[in-house]
């Protein structure tokens, strides 16, 4: 089969997965009075299209912000009314004020699907296919290998496509950003960064990276040179992109500060529902949540989540690599994830981004990595009813890394960018064996997803442990998450400058 053949039956393969997976049921679906994430989407098109802009944000009897109030910047509101027009032409009962909440029919259904997989083929899968053939290193077919794994990566196909939401378009900007940066095209890849973060403010789990790189190279150039007009053109561009998306909410100061407090509610608490997180799984032990003030908990989780990324952020500045981008956007996301406040189980999927894109460098951490993200969202899934696409998705995601990457065969110190400790693990752990015990843990975990997925869905936990299966899967994929942390930010820290990178900074 000849590359360019190869290339299209990944796009299809991607594209009949996803739409297979639609097919399933979504959040909400048939659970009044809330319903779901479905039919906040839907609200969202209902309220941005008969309101006016500056009612979009604010309670009233016409939007109830109890009732899936926006809480989403405004790219993602302008994405809401865009949609709006198309479902009005199509039906206006779909977006009519109020009488619509709560609308399910098979035809709107179809329609909400094919909005997020639209997003999908505009945003996010050209991005994936741009970044794997100018950065994934090899043949052309390593590079649709490559490209294809990402595409079938589990967790953003149930989520988008399944749960229902549109991840892909945010990560898609985000992933674009990462691409024009890696080609030196600062300006553009901070404009695309601008519109990703102004989609979804969870963007910022990758803003440090990219101010941190940003910075590091105009200090690299000068800041009294080359390196100040750098940071002029670029803090222009983002001040530019910043104002051309929140235009209308500039024109008077109480709507700017009512989208903000839309955006970072901090009344909701440390955490709402069982994540694979720090502060969740601590619960277990000690009621955070009622031990601590609410602002004590904000300030707690602020400075954890700063300490945790500060490592990898203060090395990036210093060293501002390609490669050291990469991995710090994975370790910024981590810490994002385990220790900031109020995250969602969801929120996962932005570490798992930047983990897709070390699949060519670390495939067998990659992939393990991207495994237990998906399974972490178990119970949210099983909540949805989306078990089978759950099980035939990760089953397909591991036999495409196993059989086009071999995976199972990439475990040595090298394979696994552990050379600089090579010499401490040899003379301090001389009886260990680092392929057969990576390789041994996998297959455990592997092996323990499975048992954990199989007793959620089929048995029913005492009457006096209610939470039983959601905890469990929450701790432990919570312990993987620690060590993918520990794992990738040993690798940022230890890595050596790549003359190259170091070339194509200066």
């Amino acid at each position: 089969m000849d590359t360019w053949s190869f290339v299209a039956l990944s796009g299809l393969l991607s594209l009949i997965v996803r739409w297979t997976v639609s097919l399933s049921s979504y959040s909400g679906a048939g659970k009044p009075p809330m319903f779901g994430d479905y039919e906040a989407q839907r609200h969202w098109q209902e309220v941005t299209f008969n309101l006016p802009i500056h009612k979009w944000y604010f309670n009233s009897t016409d939007n109830n912000l109890l009732y899936w109030g926006l809480d989403y910047p405004p790219l993602t509101a302008y994405h809401s009314l865009l949609c709006a027009y198309v479902a009005h032409l199509v039906n206006p009962d779909w977006v009519a004020l109020k009488s619509s909440h709560g609308y399910e029919s098979q035809a709107h259904k179809l329609f909400m699907r094919a909005t997020v997989l639209a997003a999908d083929l505009i945003v996010y899968i050209p991005a994936v296919f741009m970044y794997a053939f100018y950065f994934c290193e090899g043949s052309s077919k390593k590079k649709a290998s490559f490209a294809l794994s990402v595409l079938l990566f589990p967790g953003l196909i149930l989520i988008d496509h399944g749960h229902f939401q549109y991840n892909c378009v945010s990560l898609g900007f985000a992933l674009w950003g990462i691409f024009f940066i890696a080609l030196q095209w600062d300006i553009l890849g901070s404009v695309a960064f601008c519109f990703a973060l102004n989609y979804k403010q969870m963007e910022l789990y990758h803003s440090l990276p990219f101010f941190c790189y940003l910075l590091g190279k105009c200090l690299r150039k000068g800041l009294k040179g080359k390196g100040l007009i750098l940071l002029i053109k670029i803090a222009v561009s983002v001040i530019m992109s910043f104002a051309l998306c929140w235009l209308p909410f500039l024109l008077d100061t109480q709507q700017s500060l009512q989208v903000l407090r839309r955006l970072f509610p901090v009344d909701r608490g440390l955490f709402e529902d069982k994540v694979a997180n720090t502060w969740c799984s601590l619960s277990v032990l000690i009621k955070m949540k009622t031990l601590l003030l609410p602002q004590t908990q904000v300030q707690l989780s602020f400075a954890a989540t700063l300490l945790a990324a500060l490592p990898s952020c203060t090395k990036l500045i210093f060293q501002p690599t390609i490669s050291g981008f990469r991995l710090s956007l994975v370790n910024c996301s981590f810490a994002f994830f385990l220790f900031s406040f109020q995250v969602h189980e969801k929120s996962i999927l932005l570490a798992a981004l930047p983990v897709c894109l070390l699949i060519p460098e670390v495939p067998f951490m990659a992939t393990w990595c991207l495994l237990v993200s998906t399974f972490s969202m178990l119970p949210l899934l099983l909540k949805d009813g989306l078990l089978l696409p759950y099980i035939v998705t990760s089953l397909a995601f591991l036999l495409v890394s196993i059989t086009l990457l071999a995976v199972s065969g990439l475990t040595s110190v090298d394979d696994l960018k552990l050379t600089p400790l090579a010499h401490f693990i040899r003379k301090c752990a001389a009886w260990v064996k680092v392929e057969s015990l990576a390789k041994s843990l996998f297959m455990l975990s592997v092996v323990s997803m499975a048992v954990l997925s199989v007793m959620s869905a089929t048995l029913n936990p005492p009457s006096n442990l209610p939470d039983l299966f959601p905890v469990a899967v929450s701790l432990f994929s919570y312990l993987h998450f620690l060590a993918f942390f520990i794992y990738f930010s040993a690798v940022h820290l230890l890595e050596s400058p790549n003359k190259e990178d170091q070339k194509k900074v200066s």
